[in-house]
């Protein structure tokens, strides 16, 4: 599963710790490993198809205990139907091996299935629920007509008994008589209803009740069966200690691994270099194919392993590991002053750089816009900040000295009165066809869940995000955007961007999105709102540094 480098990499240094997988700069070594498998893949013809609908591969640079430098390779999920090729790693855990106990299970789960199926289209079933259907409007017609002349009659009767002086006590016998008959018909009428009706419904319960004692079963054994599987993805770590992945997801929120725990590329690739006695020295993982629906992915760019499944299980795998700090949680500047485009008494508007936080994060100690103007206005009130930019997005932020103030810049900002404008670089190296002149994007937008804090584009729980856009200039490679944002959804304008039902094309420097450089160009140059105070109109700008 070794594979040496086809050119030597003796001038190319070591890198000195771990990657840190979560946001990272794919190392050297990493990128022509990278290229080695990009070249083995394209010979893969029959694979092409498959490919074609998008996978991820990963690489791991690992030295053996004479020192060799070599590498592994791996995809995400199961290729051509099988864990197993020669030219990658195996999986941690084949659940696709003939005899194993996944497959012998999954086909009982599979009869279920088929079982629950045939019982939902049986003619008969089908017959009687319809039956009931109509048997029920037609009980409901009957005795709302029969209810109806009781009524009538009886209003007769007394209308009878008003317009007669005196009925003899005969007549007054009578009428009692036909009240007492017509309300035992009814009577009557209900009980032979409600007693076809009830044989109806039994019947059709037989079958409800049938398909449902097989999905119950279904349930238990498909969670039994989860439950046994994830106990054999044993995971090692650098100190030769074990962990299942159902131990492992116990620290988590949801206690439970999510489908396809285990079966990602780092997984992977770290379990067989602990296996064979390889250190990790380097890892990237990177996207082949077309990108996804919901998600964001562009062919050959490189990526950073997911957060819901691989993050839990990576926490685990790389103890013993010197790995990388994570660059987000360092100080940018620490000692830059904040510049402040305007400022009165009331309110200031500051140009936050690329890099820094508009609020606190989980760690406390990395810097933040509030943080700063906090210890600059130690007798503000209220939350100062009144909206966010992205930490990696440069540009104009409204920030409030008191909380009545905040209210009102806030009260703007839902109702859309306040207008923004942004400027951006677009890495255009790779569209298909030119972007028009202007236009207009709508496209849902929420969490995905399992790959935090990315947001992907979901019809069915997406919010709705718009936004207008104006190209300024485009040389092939680059292009230079205008982005005037009518919602302010998470990260709307890098997907936006990216989503190939959007622009196609990424912001250069978005490591989510696309591919990552010195810095993401973006930068909220434009910003205009009603002074909460004084009433006027201000108008505020800032040009951006690219």
């Amino acid at each position: 599963m070794k594979h040496f480098f086809s050119q030597s990499i003796s001038h190319i240094p070591l890198p000195e710790k771990f990657t840190y997988p979560f946001h990272y700069t794919p190392h050297p070594l990493c990128v022509l490993a990278t290229e080695e498998v990009k070249a083995f893949i394209e010979t893969q013809v029959k694979w092409q198809e498959e490919l074609s609908l998008g996978k991820m591969f990963g690489v791991l640079i690992v030295q053996d205990n004479k020192e060799v430098i070599s590498y592994l390779a791996a995809f995400s999920g199961n290729l051509a139907g099988k864990n197993l090729h020669p030219f990658f790693v195996p999986p941690v855990y084949d659940l696709l091996q003939p005899q194993g106990f996944f497959k012998i299970e999954e086909e009982q789960i599979s009869t279920i299935n088929s079982r629950i199926k045939e019982l939902e289209a049986d003619t008969t079933y089908l017959t009687l629920k319809q039956k009931l259907k109509t048997e029920t409007e037609q009980a409901t017609v009957a005795l709302t007509k029969a209810k109806a002349e009781l009524k009538a009659n009886k209003e007769a009767r007394e209308l009878r008994r008003r317009s007669v002086a005196s009925l003899s006590e005969e007549e007054q016998t009578a009428l009692i008589k036909e009240s007492q008959f017509q309300k035992a018909n009814f009577k009557r009428l209900e009980r032979e209803w409600k007693k076809l009706l009830e044989k109806r419904k039994a019947e059709v319960v037989a079958f409800e009740t049938a398909i449902e004692d097989l999905k119950m079963e279904r349930k238990e054994r498909s969670a039994a069966l989860q439950q046994k599987l994830f106990q054999q993805f044993r995971m090692l770590n650098a100190k030769g200690e074990v962990k299942d992945l159902c131990t492992i997801f116990k620290e988590t929120v949801h206690k439970t691994p999510p489908g396809g725990a285990g079966e990602c590329a780092l997984p992977k690739l770290l379990q067989y270099a602990y296996l064979h006695q390889l250190k990790p020295l380097a890892m990237a993982e990177f996207w082949w194919g077309n990108s996804p629906k919901t998600e964001v992915r562009h062919h050959g760019y490189y990526y950073p392993s997911c957060k819901g499944k691989c993050e839990p299980i990576l926490k685990h795998m790389l103890q013993g590991l010197e790995v990388d700090e994570n660059p987000l949680t360092a100080n940018i500047r620490p000692h830059m002053e904040l510049e402040i485009v305007y400022e009165d008494e009331w309110l200031l508007v500051v140009n936050k750089p690329s890099g820094m936080l508009s609020v606190p994060g989980k760690i406390e100690t990395v810097d933040s816009v509030f943080q700063r103007v906090r210890e600059k206005y130690p007798n503000a009130t209220g939350p100062m900040i009144v909206h966010r930019l992205d930490m990696a997005t440069s540009g104009l932020l409204l920030i409030a000295k008191t909380k009545e103030v905040h209210q009102y810049l806030q009260a703007q900002f839902e109702n859309h009165t306040i207008k923004k404008r942004y400027i951006a670089l677009l890495d255009g190296s790779k569209l298909e066809k030119p972007i028009k002149k202007n236009g207009r994007i709508e496209l849902p937008l929420c969490l995905n869940p399992l790959d935090r804090p990315r947001q992907m584009v979901s019809e069915e729980y997406g919010k709705t995000a718009i936004t207008e856009y104006q190209v300024l200039e485009s040389s092939g490679k680059y292009i230079r955007i205008l982005f005037f944002p009518k919602t302010g959804r998470t990260h709307q304008l890098r997907i936006h961007a990216a989503h190939p039902q959007g622009l196609g094309c990424p912001i250069v420097g978005d490591e989510l999105y696309g591919m990552k450089a010195n810095r993401l160009y973006l930068h909220a140059e434009y910003i205009e709102f009603c002074h909460p105070v004084y009433g006027e109109t201000i108008c505020l700008q800032k040009e951006a540094e690219f």
